[in-house]
């Protein structure tokens, strides 16, 4: 049944068809991230929670998607067979971005239920600034881990 994300991606690296999936949705993320964060300025409070639920569910999918990919086909250790860059330097990028994206999940997540709970609007701006700067970091850092294990 799985068998299809070990198929060949779509941008011509070695990178799995899961992998190069994966990637394009987290890089379009801070995009889609400012966008609804564009409906909470124009006061448009219900759509920006709407939105930013199916955005923060859709991405707890994929994060899913993504782990059980990694497991199915061999994880950090056959990605690393392909590279021409150290592995100590791959593990120390790679331990780097899980401590980014651990943190933006933990942040996103507190940020989420802050507002259901509807406290100070000026905690949830900033906890929602500091939301789409963990995302924003999670996708520049999972590009360099990507560049590591599949383009050098």
């Amino acid at each position: 049944m799985l068998e299809f994300m070990n198929q060949t991606g779509i941008f011509g690296t070695r990178a799995p068809l899961f992998m190069d999936l994966v990637s394009v949705i987290v890089a379009l993320l801070p995009f889609l991230m400012l966008g609804i964060i564009a409906l909470a300025k124009k006061k448009k409070y219900k759509l920006h929670a709407l939105f930013q639920a199916i955005l923060y569910v859709i991405s707890v999918l994929v994060l899913t998607f993504f782990e059980i990919g990694v497991r199915f086909v061999g994880g950090f250790k056959s990605f690393m067979e392909g590279s021409g860059v150290g592995h100590d330097y791959a593990i120390i990028v790679l331990i780097f971005h899980i401590m980014i994206s651990v943190m933006t999940l933990i942040i996103w997540t507190t940020t989420l239920f802050m507002a259901k709970k509807q406290l100070q609007l000026n905690k949830h701006k900033k906890a929602g600034w500091l939301t789409f700067l963990g995302v924003l970091m999670t996708t520049l850092t999972g590009m360099w881990v990507y560049l590591i294990l599949f383009v050098y």
